[in-house]
């Protein structure tokens, strides 16, 4: 007894869990810090996956609202296949704010200038029936736009009868 006794005074607890296999207090210390670390990261990766469904959660509910808006509105709203004849593979994005339709390439490439000179993105969509409308700010997301009509109303270039086309 008393040679375990001077065992332990000697080499202490860890010195003694070293020679039985087991882990020392170093050891233990470090597998606490892992531990804590993988906890936080994990609550960072749920924390994320809470924001991302409450982002998700309102581009829903701006959706809805602006589906809501646009229904009680005069806005004519069309899609590519309605109209029968726009080359909807021949575009980039799902809307576009028309703002005019030409019979000569040439006038739609100039209302297009005007438009790009006003801080308008704008693009020219082909009709099979070699008519050319302009279409601002072609976007993804009918949110922006909604907005994006309701914005280019007020310019001086956007006539009282401009639409949304709906390219699908």
């Amino acid at each position: 007894m008393a040679i375990v006794m001077a065992a332990v005074l000697l080499c202490g607890c860890d010195g003694f869990r070293k020679l039985a296999g087991r882990p020392t207090s170093d050891e233990i210390e470090a597998k606490r810090v892992r531990i804590e670390e993988e906890k936080a990261a994990h609550q960072a990766r749920l924390d994320s996956l809470r924001k991302m469904a409450i982002a998700d959660s309102l581009a829903v509910a701006d959706s809805l609202r602006v589906l809501d808006e646009m229904r009680h509105s005069s806005v004519m709203t069309l899609t590519a296949k309605r109209i029968c004849g726009v080359r909807a593979a021949e575009l980039d994005h799902k809307y576009y704010v028309i703002v005019g339709t030409f019979g000569d390439r040439q006038n739609a490439e100039s209302h297009r200038a005007k438009i790009e000179a006003k801080g308008y993105r704008a693009d020219l969509v082909p009709y099979r029936n070699a008519m050319t409308a302009v279409g601002i700010n072609g976007t993804d997301s009918i949110v922006e736009a909604w907005e994006s009509l309701k914005k280019v109303k007020g310019e001086s270039f956007c006539p009282a009868d401009a639409w949304m086309l709906v390219n699908e």
